[in-house]
Formats: structure tokens, C-alpha cells, sequence
């Protein structure tokens, strides 16, 4: 039985097909059907024949706004023009690895090695985004401080140059004899 050869795939190529939606990494079916090496209409037609394998937190269709944001990202044909009649459906980390269970094929479970690392580097760098955003927010919460201080300083000196620039009149001698 021979191995039917799998499309070429690095990790930093795939993470760039997993998109956030709804507050999830998601990959769309398109590009999972495309990296299991069948297409997207087999690729779907197994995963309606298995729908205990996939829910709702596992696969989630797009509605029309998500799909329509999508299109402008990804190039996707315009219904009515040999494109898709249906909308995406999404695929979470866990969805894309059991769709490598429905397709049993030797390409599919191949592939799914590398969406599992696809997702593992997308999170990583996620979190060093997330820490770099808190090292931020320290910064500016130091700078706020010190600016504050720096304020309070710059309103003091400028007080005292006022007093300075209108010195008190001296104290004027009664006239006549005392």
C-alpha cells in the first residue's frame, strides 16, 4: 500500500491559515481539505457524516459578516462565480485533529503533526504578545508617575519665577511727622 505524497508543509506557512474568530484560532475547511490532501467537498462530506466527532467547540460554521471579513483576508471567489455556496465552517485545534481521524488517511494523520504544531506556535507567540502588552502597561504606569512628579516640580518652579517677576512693594514710610 502505497503513501500518497503530502503536500509540502511548514509550520510558519500553516499558522499563517489559522485566523482568530469569535476569540478562537480557527482553520478554515478549505485550507485543512487542502493540506489532507482532498477536497473540500470530501472533506466536508466526512465531517457531516460524522457529526458526533465535531461540536460545537470543536467546528462552528461562519456566519455571513465572519465570512465577509475573512474573504477580503484570504481571496476567496464571490458566490455566483464558481465559488462557494455555502459558508466556511471553522475548525478549532482539537476540530482539525479529529478531522484527521474522519479522513483515515495515512496524508491526514501526517498532516495533522503539523496543524497541532501550527497552533502550539501560534499560541506561543500570542503569549509573548500578551507579555510584551504587560510590560507596556508597567512602563506606562511608571511614566505616568514620574510625569505626574515632573508636573508638580515644573508648576512649582514656574510659581516661584511669578513671584520673582512681581517682587512685594516695599513697605511705604508714613508721611509726616510720627
Amino acid at each position: 500500500m502505497g503513501r500518497k505524497k503530502i503536500a509540502s508543509v511548514d509550520v510558519t506557512q500553516l499558522a499563517a491559515r489559522i485566523h482568530r474568530v469569535r476569540g478562537l484560532n480557527v482553520i478554515l475547511d478549505s485550507d485543512l481539505a487542502s493540506l489532507y490532501c482532498v477536497t473540500t467537498k470530501r472533506f466536508n462530506e466526512q465531517v457531516r457524516r460524522n457529526p458526533g466527532r465535531f461540536p460545537q467547540d470543536f467546528m462552528f460554521r461562519l456566519t455571513a459578516d465572519e465570512a465577509e471579513a475573512l474573504r477580503s483576508q484570504i481571496a476567496t471567489s464571490k458566490q455566483g462565480r464558481g465559488g462557494r455556496r455555502n459558508f466556511p465552517q471553522a475548525f478549532t485545534e482539537h476540530g482539525a485533529i479529529m478531522a484527521a481521524g474522519v479522513l483515515n488517511s495515512t496524508a491526514a494523520i501526517d498532516v495533522s503533526i503539523y496543524v497541532v504544531r501550527a497552533f502550539v506556535a501560534m499560541r506561543a507567540a500570542l503569549a509573548g504578545h500578551q507579555e510584551i502588552g504587560k510590560r507596556l502597561d508597567e512602563l506606562e504606569a511608571r511614566l505616568e508617575q514620574k510625569l505626574a512628579t515632573h508636573d508638580r516640580a515644573i508648576a512649582e518652579i514656574l510659581s516661584a519665577i511669578r513671584g520673582l517677576m512681581n517682587p512685594p512693594s516695599p513697605p511705604r514710610r508714613p508721611i509726616g511727622f510720627s
